[in-house]
């Protein structure tokens, strides 16, 4: 009996190919936005990049080869004419992942309604309200990555409205895998711990707060280190791939070690 041979169907080994998909990232110009952006575009998918700030939109889009379409999440009317621009160019597509999201500090005491409102309205009801736009849009078997956070449950000083609004998208991840489970959309949640990305310097925080926390966090997470942009899109790219087609409904949490570590 001839030994089974299967060399040939790992020409593209350690690569999620993406070959004929078409992807849209919401806020894809900086971070894990854009490293996911230039992940997916050598993986060979098409994509469409969103972002507020038209001339950074203009230069990443040109630098990585990408469609972006100024639209600011938090506005509904805005989604409404990003996704008729998508569905007149493309048709259809197979990945939306909803990157795009705010991150400020504050505690109870001094909460203001307008910083509470600015992140519940881009982080949860503008992510959930664009994947609602977009349903006409996305083909059978499409995949759905919502942006968490491990703060959802981490408990972290001055997160309050930041964790409440990840912990809601992480709620509407299961209910929403169950929704769309008949269109044989699969949605997922990717809760990362702390990443270098330009975000820190938009915390909020004085310089040395800064400093305090970095270093704080650095010691709590079991790698000893914060993640790259980079690995972070690998898990994404992952899981917009056919490699992970009986993945649904679920978090992943990518933090090096910082949840499960119990010392303080």
């Amino acid at each position: 009996m001839e030994p089974y041979c299967h060399h040939h169907t790992f020409t593209t080994a350690n690569m999620n190919t993406l070959q004929n998909k078409t992807a849209v990232i919401t806020g894809g110009t900086t971070g894990i936005g854009y490293a996911t952006a230039k992940l997916f575009r050598e993986a060979g998918a098409t994509v469409i990049i969103t972002a507020r700030d038209a001339p950074t939109l203009d230069k990443v889009s040109k630098e990585l080869n990408v469609h972006g379409i100024r639209a600011d999440q938090s506005s509904i009317t805005e989604t409404n004419a990003l996704v008729s621009e998508v569905q007149q160019s493309y048709g259809k597509i197979d990945i939306l992942f909803l990157n795009a999201g705010i991150t400020q500090f504050s505690a109870i005491d001094t909460m203001s309604e307008e910083h509470f409102d600015a992140m519940m309205d881009l982080n949860f009801k503008g992510t959930i309200f664009t994947i609602q736009k977009f349903l006409p849009v996305l083909a059978n078997g499409a995949s759905v990555i919502l942006m968490a956070s491990v703060n959802a449950s981490l408990g972290a000083p001055g997160s309050i409205v930041y964790s409440a609004s990840k912990a809601a998208l992480i709620a509407a991840n299961r209910i929403l895998a169950a929704e769309l489970a008949s269109q044989k959309i699969r949605v997922n949640a990717v809760s990362p711990g702390p990443v270098e990305t330009p975000l820190y310097d938009k915390l909020g925080l004085s310089e040395t707060q800064l400093t305090g926390m970095y270093d704080h966090l650095k010691n709590k997470i079991l790698l000893g280190r914060f993640a790259r942009p980079e690995e972070i899109a690998k898990l994404v790219n992952f899981l917009a791939s056919d490699d992970a087609s009986f993945i649904t409904g679920t978090e992943i949490i990518i933090d090096g070690g910082l949840t499960v570590n119990t010392v303080s």
